[in-house]
C-alpha cells in the first residue's frame, strides 16, 4: 500500500501522527513477535515531549511525612534518614529526544535488547540540539552491538537524520544520503571483521505515493531477519481506516 503523508493535510487533522506512529509501532512489534524465535521478544518503548518533568518536580519537593524512614527495620532493612544531594552549581542545558521505539530483547541474556526500530517524530527533526540527540541515541545503540533500524516519514521537517549521524561519527560524505531526502528509513549492523569493527548500512529513500521496503533487522551476536516495512504500514492503515 502506498506511502501516504501523515504530516500536511487532510490527515493531519482527522488522524494525528502520533496515533498512526503509534498504532504502527504496535503492528511492527506485534509482526516481529510471530516470527521470531522464542528466544527472543519485541516491546514498546514510548517518550513523547518533556515528561521528564515530572520526575524533576518530584526530586525538587520538600520531604513530607510519607518519605520518613520507618523506625526499626523494614524486612530485615536498616532504615535510613531522608538524604538530598547539595544545592548544584551548575544546571547544563540538555535535550531529551523523542522516543517511539520497538525494542527486541534476548529471553537468554536477561532481556537485554539485541535490535531497535525507530519510529522518528517531529520532534527529534525540530532543532539542531534535538537532531543531535537522535544521532547520539543511534549511536549509542550501535556501539554497544545492536542493530537499529530509522524509519522517517516525517515530511513536515527536511532534515536527514542519517547524514546527522554519519557526521557525529566522524565518517567520510560517501555514506551520507543526498541532502534532498527528507524521508527514508536506514538499516545498520554493527560487526566486527578480521578484529575490524564496521557498521553494515542499508539506506532506502522514500516517496510519498511509494512502497516500503523489506529492510534486515540485525539481532546483536546474531543473524539479521526480515523486517516488512510495507507489510506492517499496511495493515496499520487498514486498522486506522485509512
Amino acid at each position: 500500500m502506498s506511502l501516504l503523508d501523515h504530516f500536511h493535510e487532510p490527515l493531519v487533522s482527522s488522524h494525528p501522527w502520533e496515533s498512526f506512529h503509534a498504532a504502527w509501532a504496535g503492528e511492527i512489534m506485534a509482526w516481529l513477535n510471530k516470527r521470531l524465535s522464542r528466544r527472543y521478544f519485541a516491546t514498546i518503548y514510548t517518550h513523547l515531549g518533556p515528561d521528564i518533568a515530572a520526575d524533576v518536580a518530584e526530586f525538587e519537593r520538600e520531604p513530607s511525612p510519607e518519605d520518613a524512614p520507618a523506625n526499626g527495620s523494614v524486612n530485615g532493612e536498616v532504615a535510613v534518614e531522608i538524604w538530598a544531594p547539595p544545592v548544584t552549581a551548575l544546571a547544563m542545558p540538555a535535550i531529551f529526544p523523542d522516543d517511539l521505539e520497538v525494542r527486541v530483547h534476548d529471553a537468554e541474556r536477561d532481556a537485554k535488547v539485541v535490535a531497535v526500530v525507530e519510529l522518528v517524530s517531529p520532534g527529534n527533526k525540530d532543532r539542531s540540539e534535538a537532531r543531535r540527540a537522535f544521532a547520539i541515541k543511534c549511536a549509542a545503540y550501535l556501539q554497544r552491538g545492536i542493530g537499529v533500524v530509522t524509519i522517517d516519514i516525517v515530511t513536515s521537517r527536511r532534515f536527514n537524520l542519517h547524514n546527522e549521524l554519519v557526521r557525529l561519527l566522524g565518517q567520510a560524505d560517501t555514506y551520507l544520503m543526498a541532502e534532498e531526502t527528507a524521508i527514508y528509513t536506514v538499516a545498520y549492523r554493527p560487526a566486527r571483521r578480521s578484529n575490524v569493527d564496521q557498521i553494515d548500512i542499508w539506506p532506502t529513500p522514500l516517496t510519498v505515493g511509494g512502497s516500503l521496503p523489506v529492510v534486515p533487522l540485525a539481532l546483536r551476536g546474531t543473524r539479521a531477519i526480515p523486517l516488512d516495512l510495507d507489510a506492517t504500514y499496511t495493515e496499520t492503515r487498514v486498522r486506522s481506516r485509512l
